[in-house]
């Protein structure tokens, strides 16, 4: 009598692919660069796209209608300001005094002279 066995087996590949073998990538030192460098470019193309959009219109704008203030002895800016605020809104209107005049800080001199918004 003869018997037949048939046995099957499948292998699971369960370990990462060997450096070297068909189903592995590797780069050398020039090709991380390369791969770095086409990075960089592309997320520096995709931010100049997005970035180039103008905000500017063809209609010129009106400048605000301003007046010049030349500033007393121990005047302040907060005098200045509460003077010309008609709503009563004080610290609104030091802030447009000093965007008007680029001013860092609410310090002024005597003497001085400041663009302030006619309102």
């Amino acid at each position: 009598m003869s018997t037949m066995a048939a046995t099957h087996t499948l292998r699971h590949q369960s370990r990462p692919a060997r450096p070297g073998s068909p189903g592995s990538v590797r780069l050398t030192r020039r090709g991380r660069l390369v791969v770095l460098v086409a990075a960089v470019l592309a997320v520096l193309a995709i931010g100049f796209f997005f970035a180039s959009g103008s905000v500017a219109t063809d209609q010129p704008g009106t400048p605000e209608p301003t007046r010049v203030v030349q500033v007393g002895a121990g005047d302040t800016l907060w005098d200045i300001a509460a003077g010309i605020a008609d709503d009563g809104d004080v610290r609104a209107m030091v802030d447009r005094i000093q965007d008007l005049n680029a001013l860092d800080s609410g310090m002024v001199v005597a003497g001085q002279k400041l663009v302030v918004p006619l309102d």
